[in-house]
């Protein structure tokens, strides 16, 4: 399965974690965000950079997750009715970090809070099994300056 991610281009060429916190993971946890698709990837960008910073140069990253991996999954019917609103960040962290904590697997796919029915792909780079994804390729992006945020 290939999965995407949008990042500056100086960060394009390896599979890194910032540890810095997100939706899935709290602070020092060092989790790679994905996304199935390269629209899906553009919006989390979009969403997260509030429209600054967007002029930048971008590279998509492809990466293939061998589909033999064992990939958790937190289903839409096992979360909370508002797990996507911002005050719901803390029980997200927890799922998030419940998983990094077990250790069963180096993927976790997670529904978009975005995107109804879309999916987030997040890969935990100190899990043994990690070293069998593989970033395939970078692609040059720019980010078609028609997109606004919110103001």
């Amino acid at each position: 399965m290939l999965v995407y991610r949008i990042t500056k281009t100086q960060y394009a060429e390896r599979l890194t974690a910032s540890g810095g916190a997100a939706r899935w993971n709290s602070r020092g946890q060092f989790v790679i965000y994905t996304a199935a698709s390269r629209a899906l990837a553009c919006l989390e960008n979009v969403v997260h950079r509030s429209g600054e910073g967007l002029n930048d140069l971008f590279r998509v990253m492809v990466i293939d997750i061998p589909d033999a991996l064992p990939i958790e999954r937190i289903d839409l019917e096992t979360l909370p009715a508002n797990w996507a609103d911002f005050q719901q960040y803390g029980y997200c962290q927890q799922r998030g970090s419940d998983w990094l904590l077990r250790g069963t697997t180096a993927v976790l796919q997670v529904p978009s809070a975005i995107i109804p029915g879309e999916y987030n792909y997040l890969l935990n780079p100190a899990h043994p099994d990690f070293t069998q994804t593989r970033l395939t390729g970078t692609e040059a992006f720019r980010f078609d300056p028609r997109i606004k945020t919110a103001p």
